[in-house]
Parts: C-alpha cells; structure tokens; sequence
C-alpha cells in the first residue's frame, strides 16, 4: 500500500497484511529538488560544473577502494613476514598505493576548492527553493477543504519550470531572487483559482500569505490558531460593562477578549477595553471597522495579523475585508482579484496528458465558452460530445 500522507495511520489489522510505503517528500527535500532545478535551468555550466566534481570524486573513491584491495590480497597471499618482506609484487603495489593516493588527495583539495565556490553560488539562490517550497505544502492542504483539491508534485515543478523561464532576468541575484519569487507566487495564483471554487478563493490567498510570513517566523502558532478556533472551554462572564452591546454579544465579545488576553501580546486587552468601553464603540459603530485605529497603545503595539484577531471579537462580519487588507500590506493587491475565466490561458497550459475537466455547477454552463474557442481554433469539426447522464 503506497500513501502520500505524512505518519499514515492505519489499523493493526491493515499493517499486518501489508506493506505501507510511505512517499510523501519533505520540506527540505524538496527545497533541495527546487534548488537543483532552478540551477539547471539557470545556471547549467554550473550545474554540469558541480555534477561532474562529483563523479570525480566517486571515481577517486572507488580507485582508493582497489589499491587497498589489491594491498590486502597481496598482504595475505603471503602469510609470513619474511614471505611479505621479499615479495617485489606487494612492494611495486605499495609504491604505485602512495603515488596514486597523493595525486588524489591533491585532486579531492583542489575539488573541494572548487565546490565550495559552486555551492557559495547555488546558496545565494536558496530563498527561490524555498519560496517554492513553502507554496507546494501550502497547496498540498488544499485537500483538508476538499479533497477534489489535489495537485501532482510533476505539474508543480513543470509551473516552476516555466516561471524560471519567462520571469525577468537580472544579474543581480537578490533582483532576480525577488523577479522569480513575484512571478512564480503569482503564476501558482492565477493557476490554482482555476481550479478552486469561488468561496475557497480568498481563503486560498489567505494561507499562502500566512505560509510565506510563517517562513520567516512572522506569525506566532499559538496566535493562528486562536485566529482560527476561537475561544475554547468554559468562561465566566462579567456583567455587560457597554450600553452599546447587547448581553448576547458581550458574552461573545468578552469570551474572545478573556482568551485573547492569555496571549502574550495580547495579555491586559481585556481589563483594559472593560475600563475604557466607550472608545471601543467607534469600532463597533463604523462602516469600516477594518481601517479603523485601536485606542491607545495598542494600535502601535498590535500588527496587522493580531488587529485582525482583535477585529473577530467585535465585527466578526468584517473578517474578510481585513483579510484582504492583510493579503494586500504582505503579498499584494494582485492576490485577492482572482483572474477571469480563460480557457485560452487554460489549454495552453494543458497537454495530451493533463487534460481539462470542466466541473459543472449551478449558473455556469462552459459549453459556450468552449464551442467559442473550439471554433476560434478551427476545431469544431473534431469536438465530440457525449453524455455521462445527470449526475
């Protein structure tokens, strides 16, 4: 039994008849991977430069293998000393053993010189492998929304392949490193909303900011999963210190408020909105409660992602206008206007082994769409169509 899934549990009776091969890849084997490729494409000198220092070195290797066989046949060939001692064979070996081992230890110094020029290179690229390292276990998580959400590691590495190629070249490497990054992120973008349905959207822009700012360790864990859970077991509520909330909504507010406060940046939130209600009320009262500052210190000593957290407690209906405020501030505008329809930009995407599936749902008929561009392709003649029947 083959699995993709990372500690694949399965019952004791299953594991007993089987054989469970797990394939899943790692995150730094695949920024390994990712790496390789992009210095393939950009760098092949180099690349070839490095491959073959390595033959080399395995060839040297295997040569210092032989002479020590060679010297240990010969050594027991002859069992007494005096035998050893006069035997002109073991001798001529030993001296070609000494010979040939400076020459290559020579050579390995040299190699190892060179090498470490090579890999200095590769490594100031590493940013870009881990870019896209970061994006693929992002997409890969897709599946715990709907596991209709699946995407093959061949096709990912073909879309990395082809941003390298028509991303803009620079030879400085942090330019190129940020042209690369910019492009591949927005390419991933464009491509994977294809395939998502339109409520998942946003929420897909959302996780690949916070992956990327995580990367860099710009998002405390124990904050993003509040963000995410909410307030969890049972909270004694205080008496309803607002006039301008209901009961009703202050035991929401405060069991988020009284939580959020056990939180290390967040910790006196909750004391402090309790003595100082009325200038919370702004929030609550405006059309924009996303853009609006928080009182006192706090608007200075909160960032952007624990706003928005804050934000959950009071105008949990204005979480997705924040979060798209958040996507812009971090990765940009670009990431929360998903791209129209084409099926154009679709097929050429598209090959004789990755094929285009239109997922029929309610309000959206591609039949016009695709009858348009078969003809705009001169293709009408041979389209075919059949009927799987409803459902």
């Amino acid at each position: 039994m083959t699995t993709n899934l990372p500690n694949p549990r399965y019952s004791p009776e299953t594991q007993v008849k089987v054989t469970v091969l797990n394939f899943a890849i790692t995150p730094a084997g695949l920024e390994e991977q990712m790496l390789n490729q992009f210095v393939m494409q950009e760098m092949p000198d180099l690349q070839k430069k490095k491959d073959a220092i390595v033959a080399q070195n395995a060839q040297a290797a295997k040569t210092l293998r032989d002479i020590e066989e060679r010297i240990l046949y010969n050594l027991t060939k002859n069992s007494e000393i005096k035998q050893i001692l006069e035997e002109d064979t073991l001798i001529e070996v030993l001296d070609e053993a000494k010979i040939t081992g400076d020459d290559i230890k020579v050579r390995l110094a040299e190699a190892a010189i060179t090498e470490k020029e090579i890999d200095i290179s590769r490594e100031s690229f590493r940013p870009i492998a881990f870019r896209a390292q970061l994006l693929f276990f992002t997409i890969c998580e897709l599946a715990v929304i709907d596991p209709m959400y699946q995407y093959s590691l061949q096709w990912y590495a073909n879309l990395f392949s082809n941003s390298i190629e028509h991303s803009p070249k620079s030879p400085d490497a942090p330019t190129r490193i940020t042209n690369l990054n910019n492009a591949f992120t927005l390419n991933l973008y464009e491509n994977i909303c294809r395939s998502l349905f339109e409520r998942h959207k946003l929420l897909f822009s959302l996780a690949m900011t916070v992956k990327i700012i995580q990367g860099f360790d710009g998002i405390d864990a124990l904050e993003l999963r509040f963000f995410l859970s909410g307030p969890q077991g049972d909270i004694k509520i205080l008496p309803n210190p607002t006039e301008w909330l209901t009961d009703l909504d202050w035991a929401e507010c405060y069991k988020n408020l009284y939580c959020m406060s056990q939180l290390e940046a967040f910790q006196g939130l909750d004391k402090y909105f309790i003595a100082n209600e009325s200038l919370f009320a702004r929030i609550f009262d405006s059309q924009e409660p996303e853009n609006e500052p928080l009182p006192g210190e706090w608007n200075t000593k909160l960032n952007s992602f624990q706003k928005m957290i804050f934000l959950k407690s009071l105008r949990i209906d204005k979480i997705p206008l924040a979060t798209q405020n958040f996507i812009c501030e971090h990765i940009g505008e670009k990431f929360i206007s998903p791209p129209v329809f084409d099926i154009a930009g679709s097929f050429k995407e598209s090959s004789l082994t990755t094929p285009l599936i239109f997922v029929l749902s309610k309000g959206a008929d591609p039949n016009a769409s695709f009858e348009g561009f078969a003809a705009k392709m001169n293709m009408t003649k041979k389209c075919k169509q059949v009927s799987l029947g409803r459902g």
